[in-house]
């Protein structure tokens, strides 16, 4: 926002919805607050995308699974209708998806949401962290409905974007479902700052998360972080 600020905002639109970009942005500083109270026609600049992406290559053929938290499940809501694309989706397996937030009002997409859980092909699970009235689905943090919907690890990948104290408990419970680090990706763009790799504030070990990332698996944050 000109005169404002910037802010770090994941793409939730995806490559295959080619005529628009879409953001979702909660309303919490300065920046954000201005995009919300912007009205039609009011310019703003944007600048990227910065990084990589999920390892789609990789990921054909296997069985996915899509774990998120909150607003993180922005950059997964591009994924996961990357994958649905009827061009897509007979590139990969199974697909299960786990999102997770305080509370019901706090989903983002509600009406995809309710799609995808009528699909047959895929499974979705939603959860809150406390029970709700006149909320029927699961209730518990993120990583308790990880453990109780068990995925399977048996030509798998799990791809995990959250708050970080989500992704600390998750790591756990996927290592003792049988997932090795090579198989979990997580997407850590909320450490971005300049998003050029000037500033050095989003450095992990010699990497830069704007240049390198935002997309890790475990087992090279692991080498990083024991350079640290």
């Amino acid at each position: 926002m000109f005169g404002v600020g910037e802010s770090p905002i994941g793409i939730a639109s995806s490559p295959t919805e080619e005529d628009y970009l879409l953001f979702t942005v909660k309303k919490t500083g300065k920046v954000t607050s201005q995009l919300h109270s912007a009205k039609i026609g009011k310019k703003i600049g944007i600048r990227g995308p910065f990084g990589n992406g999920w390892p789609m290559q990789e990921a054909e053929g296997k069985n996915i699974v899509i774990i998120g938290g909150g607003f993180a499940f922005t950059t997964l809501r591009s994924l996961i209708v990357f994958i649905l694309n009827s061009d897509n989706r007979k590139k990969f397996q199974n697909i299960t998806i786990i999102y997770g937030c305080r509370n019901p009002g706090e989903f983002c997409y509600k009406s995809e949401l309710s799609e995808w859980e009528k699909m047959n092909d895929i499974g979705v699970y939603l959860t809150i962290d406390r029970a709700h009235p006149n909320w029927d689905k699961k209730v518990g943090f993120v990583p308790t409905i990880t453990k109780e919907v068990a995925p399977s690890p048996q030509n798998s990948l799990a791809f995990v974007c959250g708050p970080p104290i989500m992704i600390k408990y998750t790591l756990p419970v996927l290592r003792e479902l049988g997932f090795t680090d090579p198989q979990i990706y997580l997407s850590l763009e909320r450490r971005m700052k300049c998003g050029i790799g000037k500033c050095g504030r989003c450095n992990i070990g010699n990497k830069f998360v704007c240049i390198d990332g935002p997309v890790f698996s475990q087992a090279e944050l692991n080498t990083l972080l024991s350079d640290e």
